[in-house]
């Protein structure tokens, strides 16, 4: 489990860990037995807490009340609850995702996902919020223009696994490459750009905030960057159930791409570059035992 693998890195941080949910406490006990977890697992079996933070999962009981048959509440179900369908069973879950609460208990940020089986990792909210955790099998390297560090978030995906492939570049002095927004005035904008891969999308790319750079002969100003940034290729494994038969046929996946960029100076533009970007991650199976209760 990948909170358990992070949890020291996460308290290095100062960042406390513990999840919750209507599992009961022997439930939780043998999960946590069986993956060696070391933080707090809370059984909250009655919903209690869920329904206070207003994430308690009402398509549950939809599914299994009087309208169980509506097309519109199995779609519902489908997609909030189960692609098996509902039952008493996951009566009283709550939509799953993660927030995150400063040192008063306050709500600070939060992370939920559209379809129940896509949910993205520790590491991703890291990176997303700017404190991103140790890099993991990163692949360095240089052009003449700039040095690229690239890494994904995880080492490994499953089944729903939002996760994100991550591009620091650092351009030299006196280099720049353009931002967003530049495009609008003609400049080639940096862009990070994946092969397809099946049963993983690739969502666009975000970029951090730019700044403007003054080119004083045609007084020109435009969004570049000029110290070191990150791009965030966000990617998602596709929650399906048929995908979860053709991942388990496989150990690891490949993903391909390349980092296109223009750089320029003072005085003039280079030719384009194209990097190419190679990463594998393992594939590993669900925790079938804790998700069939």
């Amino acid at each position: 489990m990948e909170l358990q693998d992070r949890a020291e890195e996460l308290r290095g941080q100062g960042l406390g860990v513990a999840a919750i949910s209507y599992d009961s406490e022997e439930v939780l006990s043998d999960f946590a037995q069986r993956r060696g977890i070391s933080f707090p697992l809370l059984s909250d079996d009655d919903s209690a807490v869920i329904t206070e933070f207003g994430i308690l999962n009402t398509v549950a009981a939809e599914g299994v009340g009087p309208d169980k048959d509506d097309p519109a509440v199995v779609a519902d179900v489908r997609q909030y609850v189960s692609v098996f369908g509902a039952s008493q069973n996951v009566v009283g879950t709550p939509f799953p995702g993660t927030f995150m609460l400063d040192a008063q208990g306050r709500v600070t940020s939060r992370f939920f996902e559209e379809f129940y089986r896509e949910r993205n990792t520790t590491a991703n909210v890291m990176l997303k919020l700017g404190a991103g955790l140790s890099p993991i099998a990163a692949i360095a390297g240089s052009t003449a223009h700039l040095n690229i560090t690239a890494y994904p978030s995880n080492p490994s995906i499953t089944v729903g696994t939002k996760f994100s492939l991550a591009v620091d570049v650092e351009p030299n002095a006196n280099i720049h490459v353009y931002a967003p927004g530049a495009e609008a005035m003609g400049y080639r904008v940096i862009g990070f750009t994946m092969d397809a891969v099946p049963h993983i999308r690739f969502e666009p790319v975000e970029f951090p905030e730019s700044e403007i750079y003054h080119f004083e002969p045609l007084d020109e100003r435009v969004p570049v960057y000029q110290r070191r940034f990150t791009l965030l290729q966000e990617a998602v494994v596709s929650g399906e159930p048929e995908v979860e038969e053709a991942l388990s046929q496989i150990d690891a996946v490949t993903l391909s791409g390349t980092l296109n960029y223009q750089a320029c100076d003072d005085t003039l533009c280079f030719d384009p570059v194209s990097v190419p970007l190679s990463f594998t991650l393992d594939v590993e199976t669900l925790d079938r035992q804790r998700a069939n209760r």
